[in-house]
């Protein structure tokens, strides 16, 4: 008999998810999956401190320079593309640890890398790497997670890339001063990613696949078995009857490939996680992220100076993130949104006016660090973590990883060309006028999330996706 799902049978209420061996179970694959999110954060971070001494080794001129920072973000694009049609054919788990190997392969070969083509090759491979976790992780971690926790859970994800990135400036900071003098030193900055790629191999070989996945591929009973392990037994089968109902219908409805643009509701939601994909990388963050260190000598610090006060730029990353994600689960994610982008469009015009109309004096490069500082800490705790929760919560099971494949590929594409034009755009302009465009496109996130974006918080996915489907059919 097929089973069919309605507004009255998907969505209802569950029972409640208490303590025991299964949340230290789920803790656990939490844990391990974001180990994906570590590494994006540190070998899209980690280029910020080597860039120096590699130029000095390879002999790199301006524009192999430049094109050895962007590549990994277009291989990021394409493994964006991609990994989520993957990650749909078999399995998320399986993906996940495909892309722990290229971690590996992508880390080793670009330390050893004898000239700028090879280093410039395997960045490309370490993108491609990136691209997919980023695409695979937080689908992932979606699937396995209670609707009711579901946030905290997946934002933990960009909590570990905002550390990779950290880290990646303080380990930077520590080899550069223990082996500075050596010509090779920024080979041991990029070696280092190789421990936790390693970590999330041998970590993924004892996790779960997700349980929607197997449910959708006619696997229901080990589809039950993996919610017992991360649910309580009444929460696992409450849960299963759920995702059953909106499996069958999903695969009745043969989504999950390019036809499903012609379908208005998923046609939208689409266009709003592309939307939101562009808008995250164009409000500056990864700007400060990749080249804070140029930024901060601009406003007037010293090179010195500029490297260590850089470290802060990760810092409050780290304390953003933290802090969103204790306020996830509290705040509807429309109002998070709609805060942050208001915030951010703030920030950016004080830094804007600090930088054009502001003296020369002394205190002028610290104002500037406070106000970017202050921009990177609201960023990171409200617009970055919920972008990435939106985009896992809102596409349908079939669609889930194709669709977030094309808004991961938008999301990077827009990186890479923010990545390419940023220096010359603020050579030509200086940091001032930047920081007014940037402000200008946070006016646009206020109104896109206002006009565009549902509210997820508190649905389950098969809730939010049963509502979305009835009110844009």
């Amino acid at each position: 008999m097929t089973l069919k799902s309605d507004p009255a049978s998907v969505g209802t209420t569950l029972p409640p998810d208490g303590p025991g061996t299964h949340s230290r179970r789920l803790r656990m694959v939490v844990f391990v999956a974001t180990f994906g999110g570590l590494l994006f954060g540190y070998d899209t971070g980690v280029i910020n401190g080597a860039l120096s001494p590699m130029k000095a080794d390879l002999s790199l001129t301006p524009f192999t320079e430049g094109l050895v920072v962007s590549i990994l973000i277009f291989g990021a694009a394409v493994g964006g593309a991609i990994v989520g049609k993957l990650a749909d054919k078999y399995g998320r788990r399986r993906t996940i640890l495909l892309l722990a190997v290229i971690f590996v392969v992508g880390t080793l070969g670009s330390a050893a890398a004898p000239t700028w083509q090879l280093l410039a090759a395997f960045r490309f491979v370490l993108g491609f790497a990136v691209g997919g976790a980023s695409a695979t992780v937080p689908v992932y971690l979606a699937e396995v997670s209670p609707a009711e926790k579901r946030g905290g859970m997946v934002t933990r994800n960009e909590f570990m890339i905002v550390t990779g990135q950290f880290a990646a400036f303080v380990i930077n900071a520590i080899i550069y001063n223990a082996w500075g003098d050596f010509a090779g030193v920024w080979r041991f900055m990029l070696l280092v990613a190789v421990l936790p790629a390693f970590a999330l191999l041998l970590g993924m070989l004892r996790m779960p696949e997700s349980p929607r996945w197997l449910a959708e591929h006619g696997r229901d009973s080990d589809a039950l078995a993996v919610l017992k392990q991360v649910r309580s037994a009444a929460r696992a089968e409450a849960e299963m009857a759920e995702v059953r109902a909106l499996a069958e219908e999903d695969r009745e409805a043969r989504t999950g490939d390019w036809s499903n643009l012609g379908v208005r509701w998923i046609r939208r939601l689409i266009v709003i996680g592309a939307g939101l994909g562009m808008l995250i990388q164009f409000t500056g963050i990864n700007a400060i992220m990749y080249y804070g260190t140029q930024l901060l000598e601009n406003s007037g610090f010293s090179n010195n100076a500029a490297t260590i006060a850089n470290t802060l730029n990760g810092l409050f990353s780290v304390l953003g993130i933290t802090a969103g994600i204790l306020l996830i689960n509290k705040i509807n994610r429309r109002a998070m949104l709609l805060g942050g982008f208001a915030a951010i469009t703030v920030l950016h015009v004080l830094v804007g006016a600090a930088a054009v109309f502001m003296p020369d004096v002394a205190a002028k490069p610290y104002v500037v660090l406070t106000l970017v500082v202050a921009f990177v800490f609201v960023m990171q705790g409200t617009i970055g973590p919920l972008v990435w929760l939106l985009l896992s919560e809102i596409f349908p099971l079939k669609i889930r990883s194709f669709a977030m494949g094309m808004c991961v590929l938008v999301l990077w594409l827009s990186g890479a060309i923010l990545t390419l034009v940023f220096p010359p755009f603020v050579a030509a302009l200086g940091p001032g006028p930047v920081f007014f465009v940037f402000a200008g496109i946070s006016v646009l996130g206020v109104l896109f999330t206002a006009t565009m974006v549902p509210e997820t918080r508190g649905r389950s996915l098969e809730e939010f996706e049963n509502e979305f489907r009835v009110k844009y059919r």
